[in-house]
């Protein structure tokens, strides 16, 4: 899927209750102070669109894949981080961002690897090809408030493993995210402009001054937490990993999983991302 070559690829870490401590990162951000006790620890890049000297190699490495998840060649641990990704035009003014506009949204799989003592996120976040996911089918969003289109979906996320299907994260409305709409949009300005090059965070802004300033950029916006098979569970060849998200209003949790065991998939409800390890 090339069609997003062209995008900043950036990350939300600590956007959902739970996940850091289920992660095992938590302690990554001991020293990070926040605004709140609830905010988003901070921003990561996944993918740089152009070369960038200051950062490191591999994050020019287009990562996303549909359908595969390409294990790392060295025996460490992966999971699954089932996300919502948004597809958001970006704007600049005086070298500053001044406008993040959320115009498609879907299932996407921040897939990482869990090591102990890396310096940054982002070492744990593209490690190749085929090291993350974005649906192939997205939704428009018709306004990123309230009584908008995302009012109405969920996430969920399952395990296929030896021809069984086991919950994989827990099934759980958008608006369970700790920031959302335009909290979430006013976080994001903010954080680019200010973050830096400290603990496991990195300066964002001088990545995307390099980068000549990128129009578009996709952003997934934190990990729910996982069910206890998912915490304890590593990724392996031949599993499948699918996220869905739903539209919870005509679609009940009992229908989707139905649909995920028969893997008959309505477009007009769902954003699925089915991703075959190997």
């Amino acid at each position: 899927m090339p069609q997003y070559k062209e995008y900043l690829g950036l990350g939300i870490a600590g956007n959902f209750a739970l996940h850091l401590d289920q992660a095992g990162e938590a302690d990554d951000f001991k020293d990070i102070i926040t605004a709140d006790e609830a905010a988003p620890k901070g921003i990561f890049p996944f993918y740089l669109p152009t070369v960038v000297s200051s950062a490191k190699k591999i994050l020019n490495t287009y990562p996303l894949d549909a359908h595969s998840i390409q294990l790392p060649k060295e025996k460490v641990n992966v999971q699954a981080e089932p996300e919502v990704g948004l597809l958001c035009d970006i704007e600049y003014k005086d070298a500053k961002v001044v406008s993040i506009n959320p115009t498609h949204f879907g299932a996407f799989n921040d897939c990482s690897i869990r090591i102990k003592g890396a310096s940054k996120i982002s070492d744990k976040k593209n490690w190749g090809a085929s090291s993350k996911g974005i649906s192939d089918t997205l939704f428009e969003i018709d306004k990123f408030s309230q009584g908008g289109i995302m009012d109405n979906f969920s996430i969920a996320s399952f395990l296929l493993r030896d021809a069984e299907v086991h919950p994989y994260g827990e099934d759980v409305k958008l608006s369970g995210y700790s920031y959302f709409y335009a909290q979430l949009t006013e976080w994001i300005i903010k954080q680019i402009n200010a973050q830096e090059d400290f603990g496991p965070l990195e300066p964002i802004l001088s990545y995307i001054t390099e980068a000549k300033y990128p129009s578009k950029v996709i952003i997934s916006i934190g990990a729910t937490s996982y069910t206890p098979y998912g915490e304890s569970t590593f990724l392996k060849a031949e599993d499948e990993v699918i996220i869905a998200v739903y539209n919870n209003k005509n679609i009940s949790q009992d229908v989707l999983l139905e649909s995920i065991k028969k893997t008959t998939y309505d477009s007009s409800q769902m954003s699925i991302l089915s991703q075959k390890v190997v």
